[in-house]
């Protein structure tokens, strides 16, 4: 497995590449120490199997550069490791391709797993506060206006869990689905409905988690899960996926 580590920082390089030599033998680690550096690398073997990308490069903005390489190496899981934990730069960075964000503040472990999740197809998302001191990019949306005024007046966030949600069977098997990336075709095949049939239950299944995207679906399960106090906070078995 090729890894390619993107930051700026000696010490963070020297750290991750010792964290991430220890998901196997056969891990290679390859650095590079700014956003140009990065291009470069990639431009010449292409051949990567996962990248860590730092957001605050010194030549490049990482939300950019997230961007180019969705665009250019749309096989290739991309891993935001950021200084910044706020709730906005996780969901614009979820919304915008990453299979993952994990704060650089998290440990080791936290990371191993997160690379672990990530390399059998997941999206990792790291536990996040839907409080007061939530950015002004989330309040776009009514369902996290709504869990901000319940953490507000209650002290503490109020989702409901996944058994309160109300889901049909065939509704929770669309949602798991859902998670893993399928398109509506596929959903549709591998249940046996039709595609309009799917699209209804899509529907239900993001009215009942109180969202209107998939980006939205992903943090909404996050949080639903971190309530229950998961021991680890990784949305599990979720699929690559990419935002329409």
């Amino acid at each position: 497995m090729k890894v390619l580590l993107i930051d700026d920082h000696p010490l963070i390089l020297s750290a991750l590449q010792s964290v991430i030599q220890g998901l196997g033998d056969n891990v290679c680690v390859d650095a590079a120490d700014s956003g140009q550096a990065a291009r470069d690398t990639l431009r010449r073997h292409p051949q990567y199997d996962l990248v860590l990308l730092d957001l605050h490069l010194g030549d490049a903005d990482g939300f950019d550069l997230l961007a180019e390489l969705r665009t250019l190496y749309p096989a290739l899981p991309v891993v935001v490791i950021s200084a910044s934990d706020r709730t906005s730069d996780v969901i614009r960075a979820i919304d915008m391709g990453a299979m993952g964000f994990v704060p650089k503040r998290a440990t080791n472990e936290t990371l191993f797993d997160a690379l672990q999740q990530v390399m059998s197809g997941g999206v990792y998302v790291p536990p996040m506060s839907m409080g007061t001191h939530s950015h002004a990019h989330l309040s776009t949306t009514p369902a996290i206006r709504q869990v901000q005024r319940e953490a507000v007046d209650s002290g503490f966030q109020t989702m409901p869990s996944l058994t309160q949600l109300g889901l049909t069977p065939r509704q929770a098997d669309v949602l798991g689905l859902l998670l893993k990336g399928q398109p509506n075709k596929l959903i549709a095949r591998e249940l046996g409905l039709s595609v309009e049939t799917v699209k209804d239950h899509v529907a239900a299944v993001l009215r009942a988690l109180g969202v209107s995207s998939r980006t939205q679906a992903v943090i909404a399960v996050s949080q639903i899960l971190q309530k229950a106090s998961t021991p680890v906070p990784v949305v599990g078995g979720m699929g690559v996926w990419r935002p329409r």
